[in-house]
């Protein structure tokens, strides 16, 4: 293949010994990984229990090095080995480690020096840049690739949204657009996202959050079910942390690896749209004692993973292993990860996986200030980018409203979506509990203390019901997933408003309409950050599966079709993302209101009626403030009526000159330019008559 340059000038260090024909001298042992110096390529790696180690230098796309060069002990300081290896091109050759020293398993030792280990810092993995192609080896292993990050950012300017104004875009790069409707060139890859950025722009969202793109293997526990081939398709499960996943760049970049991502990155954040990567550090794709030893296992098994005093592994993360966050050693490469993807991918923040096992000690024990999260919190690099906790694990550790924050850390509100999923349908005693999280969950982050930039709240994500059907299924049909339909949350408060899956019925169609927009109406009325999944906002189905991680194919592919479908649904997101924009006051406090209402107040049917009962489905929230250099105030009222008969509402009194304007009624079909405030039925200047399972939106204008 040709190359875009040539190869470096020699310009040798000084002094240089010879291994096996190649000329060497030590290297520069504070830059970690394999990196282009004048003359040659750099190699720095780190174990702090093997006795020796050695370079594996391979041709492309062959499994047995053509050369083996190890590193003499006067290379080894500390527990660092530093190489510069001269006259080698980095654009002919591929790499892996060997390491020696004790195995013994009761100890979590597992050195073995015939195996090839993955340099932990790897910025690119090889043979896996075909999606679905397994590798030629009997046993699997992975070797790196030599990268130069010489990306031109030019004028850049990242958008440093307010935490609180994010409105957030869950997405799978590979589903977002790999269907055929998607209508892009280049589908299933970070150029067929950059493809879509006019469809994210009139949709109006401000950040996309990306499902893993850390490399991964899809082929990883490949089998078939009823014909369908399934993979690790969400790809939680990490194979390098410094590398993008190859699978999802369009070209074969060879040593450009990830410009095709920084170009994504880029156009993103020139169309004030921000770029949060959802990462996984709780634990790695080497799995247990019967999983395979390519990269941390073979470097230092004990100090990497958490293990139980026989030498077996902690599984807090229900995949296998968990990574031993807390360590010095492991807190320094999570450190250096992040730090990476900020500075060469400009990445504007992180939504950790699983998080809670990040606050996890040596021994599974949880820690009041873990100091892995409390030197991200303060980590002058990470400053401004955001960091989202999911604060709970597979160990039954649920931090939701506790996690260690140092008024840095945001979480998943698992609490949001859970509560107010029960209040839409109407179940009993949840009134309380809707407005709390409607206000920005108080009772779980307390303002002094988290501010307005702890909630990010959610309805769906990508572990779960999809908002279609959430209100379709009262059970989940993962059968396709071969588990038996074991798999799975069972506890999903969905409802399928009388008929499982698809109908015919006109009034079980309407019914579902009527809640999806309600509870997208909701969504974007509360305050803290917004999260969607999506397809959310035309109705993508994933016909009932709610665990769909080895489903590449039509169940987690995004049918773009169903945007013509489902055009009113797609219309009322768009309104509602606009409306939220418009009204500063939704998303969090502003000045207060001339007019003396207070900045929060809470309705029952009737005006300045807090009182919450076990059978109150009726509820009224009005925000009420002034934006700056406003001259008046932004007064906002959401009225939801979770009851199945209709009821009658009453909003406050308003100063003189002042009226009620209807801007949503989800009892009626949404159309650019409808008139809620005619089709409502007013019972007086105040007084509203709600349709069953309904939401209205009313905001304060001048006569």
């Amino acid at each position: 293949m040709k190359q875009d340059k040539e190869f470096p000038e020699k310009k040798y260090y000084g002094p240089t010994d010879e291994i096996n024909g190649y000329k060497v001298r030590p290297g520069e042992y504070l830059r970690n990984g394999a990196f282009v110096v004048d003359g040659g390529v750099n190699f720095t790696v780190h174990s702090y229990g093997a006795k020796s180690c050695s370079i594996c230098l391979f041709h492309r796309t062959e499994d047995e090095p053509f050369a083996v060069i190890p590193f003499p002990d006067s290379y080894r300081i500390g527990n660092t080995y530093s190489m510069i290896i001269f006259d080698i091109n980095p654009y002919e050759f591929e790499y892996a480690y060997q390491f020696d020293g004790e195995y013994n398993l009761q100890k979590g030792l597992l050195f073995d020096k015939n195996k090839y280990i993955l340099d932990p810092y790897a910025r690119a993995v090889t043979g896996q840049s075909v999606w679905g192609s397994k590798g030629s080896q009997k046993e699997r292993f992975y070797k790196a690739r030599v990268v130069e990050d010489n990306y031109d950012w030019g004028d850049f300017h990242q958008p440093n949204l307010e935490f609180k104004d994010m409105i957030i875009y869950e997405m799978h790069v590979r589903g977002f657009t790999m269907d055929e409707s998607s209508g892009v060139t280049y589908k299933g890859t970070f150029a067929g996202i950059k493809e879509k950025i006019p469809y994210l722009l009139e949709l109006g969202v401000n950040a996309v959050e990306l499902m893993p793109i850390f490399e991964f293997d899809e082929m990883e526990d490949v089998r078939e079910v009823d014909g369908e081939k399934l993979y690790n398709y969400w790809g939680y499960s990490p194979v390098c942390f410094f590398a993008p996943n190859t699978a999802y760049a369009a070209a074969l970049e060879y040593n450009r690896e990830g410009n095709e991502l920084r170009d994504l990155v880029r156009e993103l954040n020139s169309n004030g749209i921000e770029v949060i990567l959802d990462v996984v550090f709780n634990h790695t794709a080497e799995g247990n004692e019967m999983g395979p030893c390519f990269s941390f296992k073979g470097i230092d098994n004990n100090i990497y993973y958490m293990l139980t005093p026989d030498g077996k592994y902690y599984n807090f993360s229900g995949c296998g292993n968990v990574m031993n966050c807390n360590h010095p050693i492991v807190q320094q490469f999570i450190l250096d990860c992040l730090r990476y993807w900020v500075i060469s991918y400009r990445v504007d923040g992180f939504r950790f996986d699983l998080a809670a096992i990040m606050g996890r000690n040596e021994d599974g024990s949880p820690m009041s200030k873990p100091p892995l999260l409390q030197s991200l919190a303060f980590d002058p690099i990470l400053g401004k980018v955001k960091l989202i906790a999911e604060a709970w694990d597979a160990g039954g550790l649920y931090q939701v409203g506790s996690f260690p924050a140092w008024n840095r850390w945001a979480e998943w509100n698992g609490r949001y979506r859970d509560d107010m999923r029960c209040f839409l349908k109407g179940d009993y005693n949840m009134a309380q509990t809707a407005i709390n999280r409607i206000v920005g969950s108080l009772d779980l982050y307390s303002p002094e203390k988290r501010g307005e930039n702890a909630s990010v709240n959610f309805l769906n994500c990508h572990d779960g019901f999809t908002l279609y059907d959430m209100y379709a299924y009262n059970q989940k049909h993962n059968e396709k997933n071969g588990w038996n339909n074991t798999d799975g949350s069972d506890d999903n408060n969905s409802w399928n408003c009388g008929a499982e899956g698809e109908t015919d019925a006109p009034e079980i169609l309407t019914l579902r309409n009527r809640l999806r927009k309600n509870a997208f109406a909701v969504l974007m009325c509360s305050r803290g950050s917004a999260m969607f999944l999506a397809g959310d906002e035309f109705c993508n189905t994933q016909f009932g599966n709610n665990n769909a991680y080895c489903q590449d194919n039509q169940i987690s592919w995004l049918d773009w079709t169903r945007k013509d479908t489902y055009q009113e649904m797609f219309e009322f997101c768009k309104f509602m993302i606009a409306f939220r924009k418009a009204h500063p006051i939704l998303r969090g406090k502003t000045l207060p209101a001339v007019c003396g209402f207070p900045d929060i107040s809470v309705h029952n049917k009737n005006a300045w009626n807090s009182a919450c009962y076990g059978d109150t489905r009726t509820i009224g929230v009005m925000f009420a403030g002034r934006n700056k250099d406003d001259t008046e105030d932004d007064i906002v009222f959401i009225a939801i009526n979770a009851f199945w008969e209709d009821q009658d509402i009453e909003l406050p009194n308003l100063p003189l000159g002042k009226e009620w304007k209807v801007e949503i009624n989800t009892s009626f079909t949404h159309t650019v330019g409808v008139d809620y405030q005619s089709l409502t039925r007013w019972q007086g200047e105040k007084h509203i008559t709600m349709g069953e399972r309904s939401v209205v939106i009313a905001r304060v204008i001048t006569k």
